[in-house]
């Protein structure tokens, strides 16, 4: 089957898809409706994913960009002469999709588009709903995207919900943990107490509470070390919390890793830390509970369905800086237990979180559209 995967940009979680259908039978075709400046994924496209060239994908896309990049995407599917698109997210990619008249469609929602985009506006509104009525299979990562995509009028049975899971071979507990930091507290007495935060400095992500949040238990408890990954538009705003709370030296600011470097710096953390406002099945969180990191999480039903309190971690209000500070305090008192929590989580990335496994549900949403064309 010729398959055509239209996506918003190049990020791991198109890797991950793209090198999955790299080792099925089909012949897959890789088209980016847009480049919006960062780099998100180092790894090139897998060897046997054909890119697709055309009129998109070099800038952002914008709003008077649409006629345009549709006129494109015929044409894309004219030449390439798909036997099924699978596009998203579901306002951007699948949506342009969806209006080029093409079936079968196998929309992707990333999360955030439906929990949060979807609301926006009433064109947003109409767009997720136009989008959905002309999918002939839609493929979720959580309850509660499901649950939202029912909302809009998509038919249950066209709904194949799956977390999309991680590698649990390159995410995976160490029998020791590396150093990132000096282990030893400044007093030389404590060991220290890593936080890890890897989501992006977007204003979703909560990383601005993280670092509040911080800042209140750093200044009691010296032994307390930061971790934050990648960056974002928020970067002045958090140096700027760091610099007035005067704990920039209890901060490792590594910027953008890549994935072959990551698993590390799960391993050489105590807790894993997310303060996002609205999610689906978080990747990040998954790799975090595959290496053994017991999870801090805001209390919002994606992280729910993962995370249950005193078993993997433990949940804190969301937004709430000065819940998630006391909670750290309460995560370094109880650090003789993170051990257990740390075993429970990968035990629960075995059962519900592996990749390898889960990918099949994907090519089931595949036959269900084409099914259902015929």
């Amino acid at each position: 089957m010729r398959v055509l995967y239209f996506t918003r940009d190049y990020t791991p979680h198109d890797y991950r898809f793209l090198a999955a259908l790299a080792g099925t039978d089909h012949r897959v075709f890789y088209l980016r409706l847009e480049r919006r400046g960062q780099q998100l994924e180092d790894r090139s496209l897998p060897s046997q994913i054909e890119q697709v060239p055309w009129s998109g994908g070099r800038a952002r896309a914008r709003l008077r960009d649409a006629p345009r990049l549709l006129a494109g995407l015929r044409n894309v599917i004219r030449n390439v002469e798909p036997d099924l698109i699978h596009a998203g997210p579901i306002q951007t990619s699948a949506f342009l999709a969806a209006l080029s008249g093409f079936r079968p469609l196998v929309s992707m929602s990333w999360g955030s588009d439906l929990l949060r985009d979807a609301g926006h506006s009433a064109a947003y509104r109409w767009a997720t709903r136009y989008t959905l009525s002309n999918s002939d299979a839609l493929i979720v990562d959580c309850d509660p995207v499901r649950q939202k995509a029912l909302e809009f009028g998509m038919p249950e049975p066209k709904i194949v919900s799956f977390p999309w899971g991680v590698d649990l071979d390159h995410f995976s507990p160490a029998n020791a943990r590396p150093a990132l930091f000096d282990r030893e507290a400044q007093d030389g007495h404590e060991r220290s107490f890593t936080l890890l935060s890897t989501r992006g400095w977007e204003p979703n992500y909560g990383v601005d509470v993280i670092a509040r949040a911080f800042v209140q238990a750093a200044r009691q408890r010296p032994e307390l070390r930061l971790i934050m990954l990648g960056g974002g538009s928020q970067a002045g705003l958090l140096h700027e919390i760091f610099t007035r709370g005067g704990i920039q030296e209890q901060v490792l600011l590594p910027g953008q890793v890549s994935q072959e470097d990551l698993p590390r710096y799960y391993r050489a953390s105590d807790l894993y830390v997310s303060a996002s406002h609205s999610d689906g099945t978080s990747i990040s969180l998954l790799e975090a509970m595959a290496s053994g990191t017991p999870c801090l999480v805001s209390d919002i039903p994606g992280n729910r369905e993962w995370v249950e309190p005193e078993v993997q971690g433990w949940w804190f209000p969301d937004g709430d800086a000065g819940a998630l500070a006391h909670s750290v305090l309460a995560a370094l008192q109880a650090r003789d237990r993170l051990a257990e929590m740390g075993r429970a989580a990968r035990r629960t990335a075995e059962q519900r979180a592996d990749w390898d496994e889960n990918f099949r549900k994907l090519l089931q949403a595949y036959e269900m559209a084409r099914r259902a064309r015929r």
